[in-house]
């Protein structure tokens, strides 16, 4: 009975949780996918990076998962969820010392972003938190919590999801843009063939 009043009053508040795994996505994004594919998770980080430099950045790739899985800790999520994600990493420090096939790994792969996903599942079951926009863009929902502190403009639903969404639309617009111009331009020399 006491250690069960002494689990509840050790638990967190939603508001807690959702600052902890905006932390993790923090991180996960800048080692796993700093730059994305648009309206996807996949995308390439620093994890890769590191693993270029032979031992150190491997090293420090553990290291920094390590990190994530504190952070998982910190959430309350048990360790054998967790044990799969050691594992993991383990196998990527190990792999990663071999050039070239390491980064791939690297890429592929992605610890810190399998540690965030059963951080996801957990919260899920624990906490009920549906909403993902903190764990998606977690640098533009801090800023745009702060934003919405100060102002209902940003508390306007349209407004919040176009500021979540924002480098989204920007990449999707960059794809339009190329699209167009490969467009424009194989029509332009397809007619100079015809010409001649």
């Amino acid at each position: 009975m006491i250690l069960k009043i002494m689990a509840q009053q050790e638990k967190l508040t939603q508001q807690e949780v959702i600052k902890l795994e905006r932390d993790l996505a923090k991180f996960a994004n800048a080692m796993d996918s700093l730059v994305r594919i648009p309206f996807t998770k996949q995308g390439v980080g620093a994890d890769a990076a590191l693993s270029t430099i032979p031992f150190a950045g491997d090293v420090a790739g553990f290291a920094l998962t390590c990190y994530a899985i504190y952070k998982a800790r910190q959430i309350g999520v048990p360790q054998h969820k967790l044990n799969p994600v050691i594992k993991l990493a383990a196998i990527d420090a190990v792999v990663g010392f071999i050039p070239v096939a390491g980064t791939i790994f690297d890429v592929f792969i992605r610890p810190s972003r399998k540690a965030l996903d059963i951080v996801h599942d957990h919260i899920r079951a624990e906490y009920q938190i549906q909403s993902e926009s903190h764990v998606v863009h977690p640098y533009l929902h801090e800023r745009l919590e702060h934003k919405q502190q100060q102002s209902a403009f940003w508390r306007n639903p349209v407004v919040s999801w176009i500021w979540l969404h924002l480098p989204d639309l920007i990449g999707l617009i960059f794809i339009l843009f190329f699209v167009a111009a490969i467009w424009i331009g194989t029509s332009y020399l397809w007619s100079l063939y015809q010409a001649h």
